[in-house]
Formats: C-alpha cells, sequence, structure tokens
C-alpha cells in the first residue's frame, strides 16, 4: 500500500482530494444549510455548457467554465430572490441547456476526443500541479472568506430575516454564495466531474448534519468525511481499475446510508427510553 505513494500522479490525486474535500466541504455545508442543493446541482450541470464554448474557441477550459458557471449563478442568484416561485423550472431550464450546448459545442470543436468525457466523470488520477495550485488558492480563500463572515453566513443560513433587520445586506451575500458555489464546482469538477459533484457536495454535508450541531462543525466533519471517502475512491481506482469519481460516490453513499439507519435506529431508541 505504501508503493503506491512513490508515484507522483497518487500523489497530487492525494493532495488534490485534500483540498477539494475543503472546499466541497464548506460550499457544500452551505448548499445543505440555505436548502440550495438542487440549485447547486443546476449549476453544476450548466457548466459544462461553458467546458463546450472554452473548447470552441479555443480559450483555457477553467477559464471558460468559470465564467459560464458565474453567469449562470448570477441568473439563479436573481431568481431567488425576485422570482422564487418560478426557480425549479429556470434550475432544470438552466441544467438542460447547459449540458446540450456543451455536447453540441463539444462535438462541432475541431480535433474533438474523448478527453471532455472527464469533465464529466472527473479524472482525479490525472490531476496536475496547476490544478492543485488552483484548488490550494480557492481553498485558502473560503477559509478567510469564512472565519470574516462566519456570523453574517450563521445568520443567513439560519436565520435571515433577523440579519437583514439588522442592516445587513442579505441579498449580496446570497449573490456571493451563489458565485462561491459555481467557482467551487469548476475547481472541484477534475476531482469526481460535473455530473458527480452534487454528491460530493451533498451527502458530506447531510452526514455532518447527522453528527454535528453547529455550521463550523458541520465543514470540518464534512470535509473530513469527503477526504476520507475520495482516499479510498483513489484506492480502489488504483487496485481494481475502477473510475474513481464513481468509486468515491459509491462509498459516500453507502456511508451515508448506514450513517441514516443507525441514526434512525439509535433516535427511535431513545425515543422509546423517554417514553
Amino acid at each position: 500500500m505504501i508503493n503506491i505513494l512513490e508515484y507522483t500522479f497518487i500523489q497530487n490525486a492525494i493532495i488534490g482530494a485534500f483540498f477539494t474535500s475543503i472546499i466541497c466541504g464548506i460550499i457544500g455545508t452551505l448548499a445543505v444549510s440555505n436548502k440550495m442543493v438542487f440549485i447547486s446541482g443546476g449549476i453544476a450541470h450548466s457548466v459544462y455548457g461553458g467546458v463546450g464554448i472554452a473548447a470552441f474557441f479555443g480559450i483555457p477550459i477553467l477559464l471558460g467554465a468559470t465564467l459560464f458557471s458565474v453567469f449562470c449563478a448570477i441568473i439563479l442568484a436573481y431568481m431567488l430572490l425576485y422570482a422564487k416561485e418560478r426557480l425549479d423550472a429556470l434550475v432544470g431550464s438552466l441544467w438542460a441547456f447547459g449540458m446540450a450546448l456543451g455536447v453540441i459545442l463539444v462535438e462541432l470543436t475541431p480535433g474533438y476526443n474523448k478527453d471532455f468525457m472527464g469533465y464529466l466523470f472527473g479524472s482525479i488520477l490525472s490531476i496536475t500541479q496547476s490544478d492543485i495550485i488552483y484548488m490550494i488558492a480557492f481553498a485558502c480563500f473560503l477559509v478567510l472568506f469564512v472565519a470574516f463572515n462566519y456570523r453574517v453566513i450563521l445568520g443567513i443560513s439560519y436565520d435571515s430575516e433577523f440579519v437583514q433587520l439588522q442592516g445587513i445586506h442579505t441579498r449580496i451575500f446570497s449573490i456571493t454564495l451563489m458565485i462561491l458555489i459555481a467557482l467551487g464546482i469548476v475547481i472541484a469538477m477534475r476531482s469526481v466531474g460535473i455530473i458527480l459533484i452534487i454528491a460530493l457536495l451533498s451527502i458530506p454535508a447531510y452526514c455532518s448534519e447527522i453528527l454535528t450541531n453547529s455550521l463550523a462543525k458541520m465543514m470540518f466533519t464534512s470535509s473530513l468525511i469527503s477526504f476520507s471517502c475520495m482516499l479510498g475512491g483513489i484506492s480502489i481506482s488504483y487496485f481494481y481499475d475502477f473510475q474513481a469519481g464513481a468509486s468515491v460516490v459509491i462509498l459516500l453513499s453507502l456511508f451515508s446510508f448506514i450513517l441514516a439507519i443507525i441514526h434512525y435506529f439509535y433516535s427511535n431508541k431513545l425515543s422509546f427510553k423517554g417514553s
């Protein structure tokens, strides 16, 4: 087992998994606590439209995906604030439009090859040094952003009306949150891919919500769960030649299923004793 750590691509994968876990642990917790998982899924799937645009016009993939995802995030943030009753329809529309646009533009791109499938399903074992630099920079920014704005984020997540009465511009923070989710998705898509990223955002946060009782602890626990399952997924991918991103999601799903069962029986046992 120790021998696999001698390979550079394994080292890069582990480092990438660590910082991806921090990113997804934080923005996933924010998405779950603010009931924005479905919106996050819409942003995640629309990112492929940015991948297609970047490929077709010959610009860096990361730049195209970032600009398009931020654009979609701003639209959804506006709808969340001013037309919430139609939000689900718009999310579904952006979801489908982004995927369809990406597929068409990728197919129209001269020299099209299957490497673009890595953006859909992830390729954590092919993470490069430049990918790691982006992950480190964004993870550090996220940690600092949450640290300096923790009280506001906590208030918006659980009592936005009270925060608004305090004179804080909750709309600006809502838009900022959507943009952070979009950026986090773009950075993390190299690890598990656009299609599977929603699992990395939602499942660890759901599990940490069961295990903890504060937003900060949720972020930490969610990151820890993500990293543990990503290490497991990397190991499975290396030894059994399975797809790494799918392996990570399977482990996350099994963990959440077992945890939910334990929590259900434990809660019922306490209720029975109390009665």
